[in-house]
């Protein structure tokens, strides 16, 4: 979690009339932790979905509506004006598609304020910007800049002097020689060209999303600003704007827009947006009975405009609090605001004892069988890849099941069988001694309205005898001679297993599983060096209640 560094001093200037002791009790009910204490210093952790957080402007704002002293929705007022304009080429199209911005004017800007704006700049980075390769900012000398701008792609001989140097580099020198460049050249890839920002002087202006020229730097005779924001996506690109936008606007600049034109690019809107939820949703997930007047004030404290429409009250939220995506964020923003204090503990009037859940006794009975059969329990990431489970194998990727914003830039794909994961395992353990025998229970995802969940245990063999006739009585001893269940075998061709010499598992008629002996392309594909053979079977709820 992100950690920032503030003044009780500042921060009374910033609020108002409120004591120390007041903002050190508030922060927590605000969803701060207090890290440390120090005199005057405190650190304070935000979350990272609250980047508005990262600076003492976007704390006074919370504190303020927390605190009844300002509440209400922070509204961005952005004068209109025709002497800023950016032009996008299509030369960047391919690279890093997208950019926004806006200028700040008549700030005051300290040590202090440099030094937040640029802590502010590399939170954003790490999280909206998922380390600058969805999006990033520079913030820049307004007055050290002639518009109007072009954003555009040139070759990596292109030079000029980046910040924190004294000497004109290369792009290509940049990339190799400086710490930003090594850290994030890799987010351009392999394209001959960089996109960059220049001025109607031929300046260079940004190089993103690696480094800013030095003659823009931001000092303390700084008094205007153009911030700058590119990126891969138009919409997180204006999410990251919106921040900076609102952090300004609380630091006293004055916001104007800028035209943006070209290649799939328009001016930015920041707008809010509107979204209602059910008076009934808050009383009932909060346990409380706050009336309409109440709910709408708790809202107004959490920094909304809300109004009731019907049986409704519907939020205006603004554009720089895109954390909140539907009802249930709401009914967090109203207890926010109501008061974390406020709330009353009460006993649970369920006198239910809490105790295991019988599936999990039974596949714990089920691993202990299997562990004492002399297999070895893996744990594998129900998270995927295409390769893995697909590509490897041999298996029909029709109905895969991708994820949206995934962390791993490989692990992106539900997976829809174990089998695979534990032929991977096998792959990466080509120097251990053989025969290497592993089984693992654990989710399964497939493709229907809704996607269905199901758990399925997977266990495999290898070594140079393997062969069918083992796997089946493997299986056949875990079911039948532990659990008294019976199943039955058809021979069946599956892409994954050799001809011949693999069947469908049958429970009660119906097919609940496969096994055979793996077929020896996958084996070379893996550069596995023996026979494999293994099984996979549907855990219903059938089979679980028969364990």
């Amino acid at each position: 979690m992100p950690v920032i560094e503030l003044s009780y001093s500042r921060l009374q200037k910033l609020i108002g009339k409120v004591s120390k002791k007041q903002i050190s009790d508030s922060l927590p009910f605000l969803g701060l932790d207090i890290e440390s204490e120090d005199r005057d210093l405190v650190r304070i952790e935000y979350s990272p979905n609250r980047p508005d957080y990262s600076t003492d402007y976007g704390i006074a704002l919370g504190l303020q509506g927390l605190l009844g002293i300002k509440t209400g929705s922070v509204k961005l007022t952005i004068k209109k004006s025709k002497n800023y304009a950016i032009t996008v080429k299509p030369t960047v199209s391919k690279i890093r598609p997208f950019v926004t911005g806006i200028i700040a004017k008549n700030g005051k800007i300290d040590d202090k304020t440099i030094k937040q704006l640029m802590t502010m700049q590399e939170d954003l980075h790490f999280g909206i910007g998922r380390k600058r390769k969805k999006s990033s900012i520079g913030i820049h000398d307004l007055d050290k800049i002639s518009f109007p701008l072009t954003y555009t792609a040139v070759d990596k001989n292109h030079k000029f002097i980046p910040l924190n140097s004294e000497k004109e580099l290369t792009i290509s020198k940049i990339l190799s020689n400086t710490e930003t460049g090594k850290d994030y050249g890799h987010l351009l890839g392999q394209s001959s060209k960089v996109p960059i920002i220049i001025d109607s002087n031929d300046n260079t202006v940004s190089f993103p999303p690696i480094i800013n020229a030095g003659i823009t730097t931001v000092t303390t005779k700084t008094k205007n600003l153009f911030v700058e924001v590119t990126g891969i996506n138009k919409a997180d690109a204006e999410d990251m704007l919106s921040v900076v936008a609102t952090i300004l606007q609380s630091a006293g600049f004055i916001l104007e827009n800028i035209q943006i034109s070209g290649a799939k690019n328009s001016s930015p809107k920041l707008e809010e947006k509107k979204l209602s939820v059910d008076s009934s949703l808050i009383n009932q997930t909060l346990g409380l009975e706050l009336s309409t007047p109440k709910i709408i004030s708790s809202l107004k404290k959490s920094r909304l405009n809300a109004i009731s429409q019907g049986k409704k009250i519907v939020c205006t939220i603004p554009a720089y609090r895109f954390d909140i995506f539907g009802p249930m964020d709401l009914v967090e923003e109203v207890a926010l605001g109501y008061g974390i204090q406020n709330f009353e503990p009460t006993v649970s009037p369920s006198q239910t004892i809490g105790q295991t859940n019988p599936v999990s006794l039974h596949l714990k009975s089920l691993n202990q069988t299997m562990i004492g059969l002399g297999f070895l329990e893996a744990l594998n990431s129900s998270l995927s890849s295409k390769r893995v489970l697909y590509e490897m194998t041999n298996r029909d990727s029709k109905n895969i099941i991708s994820v949206l914003d995934s962390k791993s830039q490989e692990h992106t794909i539900l997976r829809d069988s174990i089998l695979p994961g534990l032929i991977e395992n096998l792959s990466r353990n080509i120097h251990e001694s053989y025969p290497q025998k592993m089984f693992e229970t654990g989710n399964i995802f497939n493709l229907e309205k809704p996607i269905s969940e199901k758990i399925n245990l997977a266990v495999i063999s290898a070594h140079k005898d393997a062969n069918f006739t083992e796997i089946k009585s493997i299986l056949q001893t875990l079911l039948k001679i532990g659990f008294r269940i019976e199943i039955q075998t058809k021979t069946v061709t599956n892409p994954s297993f050799k001809d011949g010499h693999c069947a469908n598992i049958i429970f009660n008629g119906n097919v609940v599983g496969i096994i055979g002996e793996i077929d020896s392309a996958i084996i070379e594909n893996y550069k596995i060096r023996v026979p494999v053979v293994g099984f996979e079977i549907s855990l219903s709820e059938s089979i679980l209640k028969s364990l």
